[in-house]
């Protein structure tokens, strides 16, 4: 028994408007790459105007010392568009597509509605299977939904299961906002894992 640890570096920098130096963010990726974790979120393929910070993506890339880690690097796209990008970079391991149980965040987020975002994972599971690549599903607003859409833990389970049918392994139940609480989290973590058991949860 033992536990996957993914640093997620790239969410707390996108959400800093002072624009890190490319040199910086290199710096601090590789000093997290000696640390030993499983995989680092270190990167995205979104669009630049909706994600300036990530614009320097590709450049970071260029820049990790990866001769001497055993992390695996993961970089969130939203579209197609983005998974297509992401696949020419070699070093990339794990493409990550935030998947949200609200309506109204998946619209926001991705600019696309939940059911759009199924027949989006599809077409980007296909491109990951081409180019060797894992998807990795992130159920963002995982834990609760302040939006005013219609939540509870059956709807996280519906979702996994749905999306689980295209052939995919990992899951990664995302907090976002800042909701989740203990009773929450042991109740979705000890349903699913049981329920989908060839899964990664």
């Amino acid at each position: 028994e033992y536990i996957k640890i993914t640093e997620c570096p790239r969410d707390a920098m996108q959400g800093i408007k002072q624009f890190i130096p490319t040199e910086k963010k290199i710096a601090y990726i590789n000093k997290l790459l000696k640390v030993g974790y499983y995989a680092i979120d270190f990167g995205s393929f979104v669009s630049h105007d909706i994600i300036p910070q990530m614009e320097d993506t590709a450049k970071v890339i260029e820049g990790l010392d990866l001769g001497n880690t055993s992390s695996k690097l993961i970089a969130i796209i939203a579209n197609e568009r983005g998974a297509l990008d992401a696949c020419t970079f070699p070093q990339i391991d794990c493409l990550g597509f935030p998947f949200s149980v609200s309506e109204t965040f998946q619209k926001r987020n991705a600019n696309s509605t939940i059911l759009e975002s199924v027949e989006r994972v599809k077409k980007i599971k296909e491109l990951c299977d081409k180019n060797k690549k894992e998807l990795i599903i992130y159920i963002s607003m995982g834990f609760g939904n302040p939006y005013g859409d219609l939540y509870n833990p059956q709807i996280v389970e519906q979702w996994v299961s749905t999306l689980s049918q295209f052939d995919l392994c990992t899951f990664m139940l995302s907090d976002t906002v800042g909701v989740a609480e203990p009773n929450i989290i042991k109740y979705l973590f000890s349903t699913l894992i049981p329920a989908f058991p060839n899964l990664e949860i």
